[in-house]
């Protein structure tokens, strides 16, 4: 996923504070201006809803004013229809710059809305989650006793992330379930490690995590040891890696592709395209290369596993990938709160969409719990080519 950090936009303040006046009297209404009133729609039935409700609720003290703004705001994000298009508040906006650092207190794993249920897409590596045996995939129908039926991601996750120690119940549901199950997990610190290298029956075994900014010098270190042996055949494991920071992707699909090789392409929808090329000096363009994916990949995991098989005919091992293939632009407020805005769609290098519809693998191998068969397969594979 990619976040874009700009400056700061007074657009929903200046809306929702009412200074719809300030724009005649200054005579900006014939410029455009991010702040004025605009010209198509009236928002006066949003004062007049206001003063009614503040008139006629029974309780005045449960009508706060901030709450009643932050609402309206989070409603007309809503109204998109679209799961990555989200306002946080600034408590919000605080705990998704800790997961954005990779350090925070919950139980670890990354959620998304697919189809319009809240859904794991990975639990992250050593974590609560993982230890207690969540799976990407699964249905997250409570949390605690609250019904997750129309929850937002965002509130989702500040129900579930929470101080170390403390207890939180998932009610999960899982395909081949008859019923669902309730999981209890106790919160922990998590740091989310970058990746894990080492070596398999003479094969180089690269898991990547999470495309942080910690994984660029991780990564680089893993190509100095790849090049010191003379057979490089390789395995990249991007099961349930949910992604990251885009460039980083860019920049680990350099040392496999030429320079101006494309990684990706932003799709604005309106004719607009932006193409992200591979930078990079190929110094491992003739390693035998097998990547793993599974539902749990998504986003720069899918990015990247595209690249690679469109670009060099890569073998995909595994099942059908996540299918978050959208671009994210963080619109900051002025009181610390801010907007995610969902402004583009990724397209492979082929003009292929990820977004919703995911990334088949070429060779469908599903995961056993006491039996790694994808990774059988590509060892397998690399061992005889």
């Amino acid at each position: 996923m990619k976040f874009k950090k700009i400056l700061i936009s007074f657009l929903i303040l200046g809306i929702f504070l009412g200074s719809f006046e300030i724009g005649f009297f200054l005579g900006y209404q014939k410029k455009q201006c991010k702040v004025c009133k605009p010209e198509e729609i009236d928002f006066s039935l949003f004062w007049e809803a206001y003063h009614k409700l503040k008139e006629n609720f029974y309780d005045k003290t449960k009508i706060d004013p901030q709450k009643i703004l932050y609402g309206a705001i989070s409603g007309m994000a809503k109204s998109s229809e679209d799961p990555y298009t989200n306002f946080f508040d600034p408590k919000q906006a605080k705990i998704f710059e800790e997961d954005v650092r990779g350090y925070f207190e919950g139980v670890g794993m990354e959620i998304g809305i697919k189809k319009g249920k809240l859904q794991v897409i990975a639990p992250l590596e050593g974590t609560p989650a993982q230890r207690a045996g969540i799976k990407a995939g699964d249905l997250i129908l409570k949390i605690d006793d609250k019904d997750t039926t129309d929850m937002s991601v965002e509130e989702a996750a500040m129900l579930i992330r929470g101080k170390k120690g403390t207890k939180i119940k998932l009610t999960i549901f899982r395909e081949d379930w008859k019923e669902p199950k309730e999981i209890e997990l106790v919160r922990d610190v998590i740091q989310i490690p970058s990746l894990k290298f080492e070596k398999k029956d003479g094969i180089f075994y690269v898991k990547i995590y999470q495309f942080s900014e910690k994984l660029v010098d991780d990564f680089r270190k893993v190509v100095f040891e790849i090049l010191k042996e003379k057979d490089k055949k390789i395995i990249l494991d991007l099961r349930n890696n949910p992604g990251g920071i885009l460039d980083v992707a860019v920049n680990v699909a350099g040392y496999f592709l030429e320079e101006g090789k494309v990684v990706v392409v932003e799709d604005y929808g309106n004719g607009k395209k932006i193409e992200h090329k591979s930078l990079g000096h190929a110094i491992l363009k003739d390693a035998k290369v097998v990547v793993l994916i599974n539902e749990g990949s998504a986003s720069a995991s899918e990015i990247l596993a595209s690249a690679l098989r469109e670009n060099l005919g890569t073998l995909l091992i595994g099942t059908k990938t996540f299918g978050k293939g959208s671009v994210q632009k963080m619109e900051k407020l002025s009181d610390g709160s801010f907007l995610k805005i969902t402004v583009a769609k990724w397209l492979t290098p082929k003009g292929n969409q990820i977004s919703d519809i995911g990334v088949n693998p070429d060779i469908e191998v599903k995961e056993k719990d006491q039996e790694d068969l994808p990774l059988k397969k590509a060892i397998e594979i690399l061992k005889t080519s």
